[in-house]
């Protein structure tokens, strides 16, 4: 039931087109690139945050086997 509920929380394609409308005349034709690549850059920043913590407790995993398996 939650899902359905959220299918009408998210805009659609009329929703979207006003959307870029009103970020163009907030900010501008030349700002928008800036901005996209900010959020580039900072999506980017997180996945490889994610990743490193991944590994970090991935490799946890593996340490705590090889000690359990020692004893």
């Amino acid at each position: 039931m939650n899902s359905y509920v959220l299918l009408w929380a998210l805009p659609g394609g009329p929703e979207w087109i006003l959307i870029i409308l009103a970020l163009l005349l907030l900010f501008g034709g030349r700002k928008i690139p800036e901005l996209m690549k900010g959020l580039g850059q900072g999506m980017k920043e997180f996945k490889k945050a994610r990743n490193d913590d991944e590994n970090k407790s991935d490799g946890d995993k593996k340490n705590e086997a090889i000690d359990d398996s020692s004893k």
